[in-house]
């Protein structure tokens, strides 16, 4: 199903550089921390999982988002292009946020991703696994909001 709202650049099928284009767009959009304008890049209808969640839609994209970024603090994003064909994407990525308590977590995941026809996307799988850090070990330091363009990727990293 393709969305109403105006297209969404980069639209598929993807090449080798609309794919990280679209996978830029994302960290920098997630980086942002904002739940209402992320939200707006998935397909009304958008389909999720995400680590044990299985949810649809907008709103709940939306819902998922605020609770998750009131509890991952600092949070500090990176993603990686994997693979793509056509209307897919896949992803790795890591993030770094700390608790209320003040304990840092690395998140290392895999992203699968489906677009419409417009760039949004219609389905969203994501497999996900935190590894408690000691402060000294965080590796994303640049100030909260969208990764420095000179910033070490995650393969530049070791990660």
């Amino acid at each position: 199903m393709t969305t109403p709202e105006a297209p969404r650049p980069p639209l598929p099928p993807f090449t080798l550089e609309t794919a990280k284009k679209k996978v830029r767009a994302a960290e920098d959009a997630w980086n942002n921390r904002d739940p209402k304008k992320v939200a707006l890049a998935y397909t009304p209808e958008s389909r999720w999982r995400n680590r044990a969640e299985i949810f649809q839609g907008r709103t709940a994209i939306q819902a998922f988002l605020e609770r998750k970024w009131a509890k991952e603090h600092e949070y500090r994003l990176i993603k990686e292009l994997w693979a793509y064909e056509g209307n897919r994407i896949a992803v790795r990525f890591a993030y770094e946020w700390r608790d209320d308590a003040g304990n840092w977590f690395r998140a290392y995941g895999n992203e699968n991703w489906e677009f419409d026809a417009n760039g949004f996307m219609a389905v969203r799988h994501a497999s996900i696994n935190d590894l408690p850090i000691k402060p000294e070990e965080r590796k994303f330091h640049w100030p909260l909001g969208r990764r420095p363009d000179g910033h070490p990727s995650l393969s530049e990293l070791g990660l």
